[in-house]
């Protein structure tokens, strides 16, 4: 008797509505191999090889898939081979430092079935890219042969490879997610990460949320207890199940007392972007700081002290402090003007931004651009260090408005285009129900709080 006559209401719940029937078996074969992962995976000190052994399960093969490549590739032959009916499922676990001939080699396959796979078409490129946590399933025939791949990205993602007259023919299996409206209303105790993660927002979300109001709010300096955000934000599932976060799409920040408010919109052109009630970006023309800072070792100050040479000289930049090769960004985008080293400098990329901009970074570890290139705001320009006059690792920061320094931490920084008229009527009716359901979430969540 088969698995699938053993167990017939697993079979057909597993992947209810989730993926055509085509794909289902397969995907039912590879969650099944990891359970018995899970179940009976030996000690470490077990052989690689005897880990592949006992995990060898008998499963029913699809025949749907093969049935679509077939139609595709004249090397598949005729008729789908007897032997793809019922196959010994191997599984691996992928780990760090792992590449296809290391797996192959766990599973106690040849090298040569690694060539054969590795030229499988532009899919078998996704094996260059394979990362810890993700899985790989092999299935053999009754000769030992390998018939089947299956490469489990995610648990949306996965490629699938049969085995053909010549190779391997590949197909991507993506598994489509329902989304629904998810709200959530935080009082930061602690800081933003603390208290996001304690409310249940996954990393990206709250990552999402700092980017989205970046230019208006340093979170490592602004921030303050008793600060609250409110979010509508999508939450995406599989089977009735949450799987992950989806877009934020909408959101404010009271941040000392003062309220911004963002919305996610998607313009006629498809271009997706963040934006004020009014419709202004939230994006400025330049970063507030172009990297990701631990705190500020010194401040704008044109009466400070030196601190290496004790002597009165204005410091005319902010002093980011972090540690050595964390990437430093251009602020805005611009061309770069100077790229080189100077004694009291060390490493320095200087970049022009339009007639009336110039940003400064001094102090870089590494440089990542030349004198004269063309920059986009966020691209890669270098990494911190502590390169020329420099007591440690830190980026120096200076912001020049029509030659004259200005302290970046307060300059206010000029705003991108705004929404245009043509596209304002759309953005009104798309936008405000998503800020009429952050108010209302909001209140019931403040009525709440006050019982």
């Amino acid at each position: 008797m088969s698995a699938r006559q053993r167990h017939p209401e697993f079979w057909e719940t597993l992947f209810a509505n989730a993926l055509p029937k085509t794909h289902l078996y397969a995907a039912a074969a590879l969650a099944l191999g990891l359970t018995l992962l899970l179940v009976i995976a030996p000690s470490e000190d077990v052989s690689a090889y005897r880990d592949a052994n006992l995990l060898e399960i008998q499963i029913p093969s699809t025949t749907s898939l093969y049935e679509d490549l077939k139609e595709k590739n004249d090397a598949v032959s005729a008729e789908q081979p007897e032997d793809l009916d019922q196959l010994t499922w191997r599984v691996q676990k992928i780990k760090s430092g792992d590449n296809l001939s290391s797996l192959f080699s766990r599973l106690g396959l040849s090298q040569s079935e690694v060539y054969v796979l590795a030229n499988a078409g532009n899919l078998a490129d996704e094996f260059k890219r394979i990362r810890p946590g993700e899985t790989l399933a092999v299935g053999l025939d009754d000769e030992q042969r390998v018939a089947e791949v299956i490469y489990e990205r995610s648990t949306l993602e996965s490629y699938r490879f049969l085995r053909t007259t010549d190779g391997y023919d590949g197909a991507k299996i993506a598994r489509k997610t329902e989304k629904s409206s998810a709200f959530s209303h935080v009082t930061i105790q602690h800081s933003l990460f603390v208290d996001g993660k304690n409310a249940g927002l996954s990393h990206g979300l709250i990552m999402e949320l700092a980017r989205v109001f970046a230019w208006d709010i340093d979170f490592a300096l602004d921030i303050r207890r008793g600060d609250t955000f409110t979010l509508v934000y999508e939450e995406e599932s599989l089977d009735g199940e949450k799987v992950r976060d989806g877009n934020l799409l909408a959101a404010e920040f009271i941040n000392q007392g003062r309220l911004y408010q963002a919305v996610r919109y998607v313009d006629s052109n498809g271009n997706a972007g963040y934006y004020t009630p009014q419709g202004h970006p939230m994006r400025k023309a330049f970063l507030r700081a172009p990297l990701d800072f631990t705190r500020v070792s010194s401040n704008f100050n044109p009466n400070r002290l030196h601190p290496i040479f004790k002597t009165p000289r204005p410091h005319r930049g902010v002093d980011y402090a972090a540690s050595t090769g964390t990437p430093v960004y251009a602020a805005g985008n611009g061309k770069v003007i100077e790229s080189g080293y100077k004694n009291s400098n060390g490493n320095y990329v200087v970049i022009r931004h339009n007639g009336r901009y110039t940003t400064k970074y001094l102090h870089l570890h590494k440089r990542s651009v030349k004198r004269g290139e063309t920059v986009k705001q966020g691209d890669l320009i270098g990494t911190v260090g502590s390169t020329g006059y420099a007591t440690g690792p830190h980026l120096h920061y200076e912001f020049l408005v029509n030659g004259a320094h200005t302290n970046p931490r307060t300059v206010a920084l000029p705003k991108a285009d705004p929404i245009s008229r043509q596209e304002m009527a759309r953005f009104i009716d798309t936008t405000a129900p998503l800020f009429t359901q952050l108010a209302s979430f909001r209140t019931q969540q403040l009525a709440y709080l006050s019982q």
